[in-house]
């Protein structure tokens, strides 16, 4: 019967389109309406029998029947709902009828809920954890915090409707995530971006009423880089990078050099002392610059209520002054903050290796390399970059924007290569688990399915970019008017003229693998030929779709390796109601992030970077390799032997190693998640005064104690920590 089914209900009705709610015509699908009707009768009987099943394909090719009948070209969804209700009655199905008619309402009024205003607002003050947790790195119990939660919740609503109708259904049903609804559409924001320090420093800038000149000293050019992140932050959404902050920040050092020397001269008579006076003076100079940079970012607050996601990239000065510029940002690192030492939480640390630099013993800067080792196994932080790998995957070197976002390698009309000044115009996430699930192991229509989702996909992404075209420099003057994108707009410029021509960048998101290959050749695929290369068509098939939209519009469209952290159960959550506890998928609560290995059968570093190297050259977008360790502090050499193998292999690693701290029983390692918070495993102390627990939450780190815990929300937590 389910091979009739699929094959002569497909032949009645292969001439019919579905007219969608939100207007969108797409083919005939009998499967949808069996999986309609199935679930109508789970809700009334449980767990069906094979007598039961059959009468839903009996009942389902009859709907199918009746509606070729009646329709010869085009039907609407509300008329086959219609269909099913009367036939289902007319077969004694009185209460699956009435099931199927709850759920549809459900559904209307679940979409209706989300655009309402006062709905989401009720919400809000209810605590409702999916919204006041939505985002690791905002403390939910503060003020600022609250008013910028308060202001999302309105701004969601407002988003949802102005939305094309079909992406915001496809969203609300979890086909899609359509990223940073809170701020936009009803907002015209860009995401994140590489800040254009160098040339804000040369030729100054304005904040508010501020005029600000070219610094004069190191500690003075810190102290704007804080002031310029800061408002950048709050009028974009997303994170903000400072590319190769040695180089940059070098020629104010020197200016401090120069001074210390004239003062050497004027005040000490032998040379030598003279030099090693100012060279100390600058390298004290150097340290206390980067650590008020330090504490400066992690006391600011954006009006987004929260501390600047920022990334700080660096390691390719080979000079004394970036040298001491490298050391001092890992010692402060090293050194923690206040009197407890406790682990900063941002900057992101990003540390570049690159051969003939710092890669080997016989390099310049691999003293450098040993302290980044020394952080890493202790503070998590730096991250590292491969400089030939980053180049060869994304055409030239550069930081990330935020956690992993990447830009392409690209020229302006000169023939010069440019990447500071430029930015990520948003994010739009597929659910392929979705797909895999929908399509119950049938190749031909999960490829289908994706086609079409795809289509949502890049409607919803274009939609993006021409909402961020109605911004004015006006809007945003620390980006368009005075240098954070690189270029000066004048009030009457469109701000189109930093985006266009592929300058920046727009991402279509994927998340889940590992989950979809699960559907398909069950949870032990890895090592299965056939089925990794089924995930990597996948990703080649994104790219293709992306690099195509890219050459019609004119902006780079890139594929992007999701960070799943609100997605990790989201998605998930809405297809565990939709299709239940699947094993291996559904059923862990969470979906895994992007290309990663399955990490619950604990591969070392060297197979899971070995399995996972071929996917980023068709996610050149963004994209991150993490690896597990134990507690790292005693023998960062084996840390090293990692980052080495990894150097020709992939292009960005992460370091994943236990770093809590107990102030009241002095354990050092991993604290154990529970519902009242996370808890010392030696003494039992769960005071966050006295603990300082420190996770990496999908790219970034984060103290999980400043967010509330609820029944299963370690669970959750345990899962974006543990399953990145």
């Amino acid at each position: 019967m389910q091979t009739l089914l699929k094959h002569g209900a497909s032949r009645l009705t292969e001439q019919l389109n579905v007219i969608k709610r939100d207007g969108r015509e797409v083919a005939f699908n009998p499967e949808k309406i069996r999986n309609a009707i199935c679930r109508a009768f789970e809700d009334v009987e449980g767990e069906l029998d094979n007598v039961q099943k059959e009468q839903i394909n009996q009942l389902t090719y009859a709907v199918v029947e009746e509606i070729a009948r009646r329709f010869a070209k085009d039907v609407h969804i509300y008329e086959i709902q219609s269909v099913v209700e009367h036939l289902l009655v007319e077969a004694g199905y009185d209460v699956v009828a009435k099931a199927y008619t709850d759920y549809r309402l459900a559904r209307d009024i679940e979409r209706a809920k989300a655009t309402d205003i006062q709905h989401r607002i009720e919400e809000l003050q209810a605590q409702e954890q999916t919204i006041i947790n939505e985002n690791a790195n905002k403390d939910s119990r503060v003020f600022n915090t609250q008013r910028d939660l308060t202001a999302g919740a309105v701004a969601k609503s407002i988003g949802l409707k102005m939305l094309p109708e079909h992406v915001a259904n496809a969203h609300q049903k979890g086909q899609i995530h359509y990223h940073d609804l809170d701020y936009h559409p009803y907002t015209p924001l860009t995401n994140c971006c590489l800040i254009d320090f160098k040339s804000m420093f040369e030729q100054g800038f304005q904040i508010g009423n501020a005029e600000v000149e070219s610094p004069k000293s190191i500690q003075t050019a810190t102290a704007q880089m804080a002031q310029i992140i800061a408002n950048v932050a709050s009028s974009q959404y997303g994170g903000c990078s400072a590319n190769r902050i040695d180089e940059v920040l070098a020629p104010f050092a020197e200016r401090n050099l120069a001074k210390h020397r004239e003062i050497a001269r004027k005040w000490i008579d032998d040379e030598a002392k003279q030099e090693a006076y100012a060279l100390e003076r600058t390298k004290k100079d150097i340290y206390d610059a980067m650590q008020s940079l330090e504490y400066e970012i992690n006391t600011l607050y954006t009006s987004q209520g929260q501390t600047p996601f920022t990334t700080l990239g660096f390691g390719l000065g080979t000079g004394w002054l970036e040298r001491e510029i490298q050391r001092a940002i890992l010692e402060v690192r090293l050194g923690g903050l206040g009197q407890e030492k406790r682990t900063a939480i941002f900057p992101k640390l990003v540390f570049t290796l690159k051969r003939g630099v710092n890669l080997l013993l016989t390099d310049p800067n691999y003293d450098i390399k040993q302290l980044a080792l020394e952080c890493a196994t202790k503070r998590m932080y730096p991250d590292v970059l491969m400089y030939d790998k980053i180049v060869e995957l994304t055409g030239s070197f550069k930081v990330p924007m935020g956690c992993r976002s990447f830009l392409q390698g690209w020229c302006d009309e000169f023939g010069v290569e440019v990447n500071d000044g430029r930015m990520n115009l948003g994010v739009v996430t597929l659910n392929l688990p979705r797909i895999a699930l929908e399509s119950k192991g049938d190749m031909v229509l999960f490829w289908s399915i994706l086609e079409e989702r795809l289509a949502i996909v890049k409607d919803a992404l274009v939609y993006r970019i021409e909402r961020v075209k109605d911004a004015v420099p006006d809007n945003a003057p620390i980006l368009y008017q005075h240098g954070a994108f690189g270029k000066r707009l004048n009030p009457s410029d469109s701000v189109n003229e930093c985006f266009r021509n592929k300058r920046a960048t727009i991402s279509l998101g994927y998340i889940g693998l590992y989950e979809v290959a699960t559907v398909f050749f069950g949870p032990e695929w890895e090592h299965n030929e056939e089925a990794k290369q089924f995930t990597i068509d996948i990703v080649k098939s994104l790219k293709q779709h992306a690099d195509a939209w890219g050459a019609e519009y004119g902006y780079h469209f890139s594929v992007y390796s999701t960070p799943s952290e609100s997605l990790t159960d989201r998605f998930c959550r809405m297809d565990k109601a939709q299709f239940g506890a699947v094993a291996d998928i559904t059923d862990k609560d969470y979906y895994t992030n992007s290309f990663h290995y399955d990490v619950r059968k604990k591969p070392t570093p060297f197979e899971k970077l070995a399995f996972e190297a071929e996917y980023p050259k068709y996610c050149s977008g963004g994209f991150i390799h993490y690896c597990e360790y134990p507690n790292m502090r005693h023998n960062p050499k084996a840390l090293e032997a990692v980052w080495d193998y990894a150097y020709d292999l992939v292009g960005y690693l992460g370091t994943n190693t236990p770093i809590d701290h107990c102030y009241e029983c002095g354990f050092d390692g991993d604290f154990h998640p529970t519902e009242r918070g996370f808890e010392c495993p030696q003494c039992g102390n769960r005071n966050p005064e006295t603990c300082d627990v420190v996770k990496r939450t999908c790219g970034y780190l984060g103290n999980p104690q400043l967010r509330p815990m609820v029944k299963g929300r370690h669970k959750e937590i345990s899962a974006r920590v543990k399953h990145l």
